[in-house]
């Protein structure tokens, strides 16, 4: 019940936060759904002053101790995605029977998931969902991009069915999707979003339920995976890998298709081998849709790095600053340092404390021989870590936040080095989000 917006028609909707997703989803229920009635909003900090322009005037807004008692007089609640399913609330909600559902979810329900690729990872999902709206695109095809980029999935509901729809999914919606997209991408699986989920299992099984979910016909994975080559799929889901020689791969010529090389590596439009991977993720899935892409060098021309992934931001005086803001876990920083072989590296590192492992970054920096600065609050951890690793105190250092981390990482990087912001833990503890990071780190490095 309730798994398409179509069915909210008449009902009483509560919804949880005013963010982007909700705002779409009240335009569209005002729209199209005058039976409906939008009654209660839920917020854990204060609303935002025009919550009764964004939602509506009717709406009773209440706060997340009143949340349970309030919402349980609706049909429906849709959350916010950044709401956990996993609150004492909503598991209220459950046990009373009253149905929590994303915006997202509705319009997968709605469309039944036909002609819609879903792409998910802890890391390498915009990139992958970008690349293969760019490459279907330069097919000439009618492409629309939504979810954690692109529009909202409900600003959709206009589109022609028969147009292709790529579709960012993050965990945090697909926790309780009930209708999956038609092809589903899984591009990385690795510890991340705990305090979302509780823990790192039902962070992995709430991540991979994508592949087993109705309408889900074939599962593009990451064969350099390994949790995600092994994930379990539905029962009439046939798996698709790539990053092996049986499919799109990566070599040291580039990329090849069985064996084949389709893109020299001097031709690839990003940097790194996972962007390479995020390509290749890219072709198979839109293959997988029917979408053949049979010259991927002229498929690709324009296309352009999304904003805080591996960003050139400025290059003077011999150094160069790279905005890689995005980074939020270990792993992630990781594959940033891969992307530049042979490179001195002064890495701007730190952020929301998430019980980070640093142990196998902290090795890769002495290894390296690279300069970290490490910035509140994971920041002393992340020092601490790479001179147990054997990097030497001058070269491992702490700043008391990015203008400090800055002006240490211009001292210390030799001309010819890399100065990358890669920070291998979240943003929420000093910034808006990784973009407000990543924007602050930019407008420092521009200065003289």
């Amino acid at each position: 019940m309730y798994e398409r917006f179509s069915e909210l028609d008449g009902a009483t909707v509560g919804v949880w936060g005013a963010g982007r997703e909700i705002r779409s989803f009240a335009a569209q229920l005002a729209r199209r759904l005058p039976a409906a009635r939008l009654a209660v909003a839920a917020f854990d900090a204060p609303p935002p002053a025009d919550v009764h322009e964004a939602l509506g005037a009717g709406a009773r807004v209440v706060a997340g101790p009143q949340a349970a008692e309030a919402l349980g007089g609706c049909d429906v609640v849709v959350r916010s995605p950044g709401v956990s399913i996993h609150r004492p609330e909503l598991r209220a909600l459950a046990a009373a029977g009253v149905p929590t559902r994303t915006a997202t979810g509705l319009w997968l329900g709605e469309r039944d998931g036909r002609r819609v690729i879903g792409v998910t990872g802890t890391k390498g999902k915009s990139t992958t969902a970008a690349l293969a709206c760019h490459l279907a695109r330069a097919r000439g095809l009618t492409v629309h991009l939504a979810g954690n980029i692109g529009a909202p999935a409900l600003d959709l509901l206009d589109a022609d069915p028969g147009e292709l729809a790529v579709v960012e999914l993050s965990s945090y919606q697909i926790a309780d999707l009930e209708v999956g997209p038609e092809v589903a991408v899984v591009t990385s699986l690795f510890r991340e979003h705990l305090d979302w989920h509780g823990s790192e299992e039902v962070y992995r099984e709430e991540k991979l339920r994508l592949l087993g979910l109705p309408s889900v016909r074939a599962a593009v994975l990451n064969a350099r995976s390994e949790a995600v080559i092994e994930a379990p799929l539905g029962a009439r889901v046939s798996a698709v890998a790539y990053g092996t020689p049986e499919g799109w791969d990566v070599t040291t010529r580039g990329i090849e298709l069985r064996g084949e090389l389709a893109l020299p590596g001097d031709e690839l439009p990003l940097p790194g081998e996972h962007n390479a991977l995020n390509l290749c993720g890219a072709l198979t899935a839109l293959e997988a849709a029917g979408v053949a892409v049979d010259q991927p060098a002229r498929a690709l021309a324009g296309f352009k790095a999304l904003p805080h992934r591996l960003e050139a931001v400025a290059e003077r005086d011999g150094l160069l600053w790279v905005d890689d803001s995005i980074s939020t876990t270990p792993e992630s920083t990781l594959a940033a340092l891969a992307s530049f072989p042979g490179r001195e590296i002064v890495l701007i590192g730190g952020g929301q404390d998430r019980g980070q492992d640093y142990g196998g970054l902290a090795g890769e920096l002495a290894r390296r021989q690279a300069t970290v600065v490490g910035m509140p609050s994971t920041g002393a951890r992340l020092v601490a870590a790479a001179r147990a690793a054997g990097l030497a105190p001058e070269r491992a250092v702490e700043a008391s936040g990015m203008e400090d981390a800055v002006a240490r990482a211009r001292e210390l990087g030799r001309r010819g080095a890399v100065i990358l912001l890669s920070p291998a833990a979240p943003s929420y503890d000093h910034y808006r989000d990784f973009e407000d990071r990543g924007e602050r780190f930019s407008a420092l490095a521009a200065l003289r």
